[in-house]
């Protein structure tokens, strides 16, 4: 089941008794939030809502709620959020999971309860037992995985619900901005229809002068930059992620899995792989797999390797010596900017 699926049958009040809510989408988990709770009369939800953050709470205290009879009403509602135990990640979080009494309540979920467990992960571990059980119980709804086209008619539509109009130009350099992240387009909105209150319709002007670039679009437009070799816009958006307080080590990092899956990109793209594949295949936003196949057109390989290898090489002299990072990196620039570079 995918989000706009899910709203439709709550709208017409129809439930199950227990939803697996998977992936990292903000806007879309606060609107399924919402729409659960507006399933709850107002003046029950003081007694018949409960969320617990698994970060935080047992497991065991939501499973207790779970099973309580609903205080002066007919449903109650429990939303878990962060159960981290579905996966295969360390958390430091102080808190003893008796994940057994949660899978005594999946054999037998309590009728009158809706229990929906809001998982903000890629994947979960599918060979632990309590991920395999919850799968087979609930109603799963993806919404970290989005189609470009789903993440503009989103946006689209709140921006059409608040009377306005955007240019395809506008909501295109949104998406390039922003790296197709939905939340942070969702966010930027207000301060768009602020500016644009007087015409209701947001320009490219706007959007270039309002919406700031992600993190992962400046090294985006670094990586492009390094591989035109423009040694003065290179440095320029560097020093500009340094402004924002982005680690010179981490710029690097960032940089080396940004080649990298240009690398892949290019040779998966060989072998067949159409763009939805390539995204399925490298688990990685669809948004990024499309900017990659964009530049890969431009580029040869051994480009790409040249400019892996020396940020790679980089990394390691960052570690290891005593020089400036900074300097460390406009080294890697002159090297792989100079004629028949080695």
């Amino acid at each position: 089941m995918n989000f706009s699926q899910l709203i439709s049958q709550l709208k017409q009040n129809k439930t199950d008794s227990v939803y697996l809510i998977l992936g990292d989408q903000a806007y879309l988990s606060d609107q399924i939030k919402r729409a659960f709770t507006a399933l709850i009369p107002q003046e029950e939800r003081s007694m018949n809502i409960g969320s617990y953050d698994m970060e935080e709470t047992p497991i065991s205290s939501a499973v207790e709620d779970a099973v309580s009879v609903p205080f002066f009403g007919d449903r109650r509602l429990v939303m878990i959020n962060r159960p981290y135990f579905l996966t295969g990640l360390r958390v430091k979080a102080k808190v003893e999971h008796h994940v057994d009494d949660f899978l005594n309540y999946l054999q037998r979920p309590e009728s009158s309860t809706i229990m929906v467990i809001f998982a903000p992960y890629e994947k979960l571990d599918s060979r632990k037992k309590i991920t395999k059980a919850l799968k087979k119980v609930a109603t799963t709804v993806e919404i970290g995985k989005l189609r470009e086209s789903e993440i503009k008619s989103t946006v689209k539509k709140r921006i059409t619900e608040a009377g306005y109009t955007i240019d395809e130009s506008a909501l295109e350099r949104m998406m390039q901005l922003t790296s197709g992240q939905l939340t942070t387009m969702m966010n930027d909105l207000p301060k768009l229809f602020l500016y644009n209150k007087d015409t209701k319709k947001i320009t490219l002007t706007a959007v270039n002068g309002l919406v700031s670039p992600s993190v992962e679009q400046s090294v985006f437009d670094l990586v492009n930059s390094v591989l035109k070799k423009n040694a003065k816009e290179s440095m320029d958006i560097y020093r500009n992620l340094i402004l924002e307080s982005q680690e010179p080590i981490g710029i690097n990092a960032v940089l080396i899995q940004q080649f990298r899956l240009l690398i892949q990109v290019m040779i998966l793209q060989k072998h067949g792989y159409s763009q939805g594949n390539l995204a399925a295949s490298l688990k990685v936003h669809p948004y990024r797999v499309k900017l990659a196949l964009q530049t890969v057109r431009h580029f040869n390989y051994q480009e790409l390797k040249d400019a892996y290898l020396g940020l790679v090489e980089t990394e390691r002299e960052m570690k290891s010596s005593n020089r400036s990072p900074e300097l460390l990196f406009e080294l890697f620039l002159l090297k792989f900017m100079r004629p028949n570079h080695a």
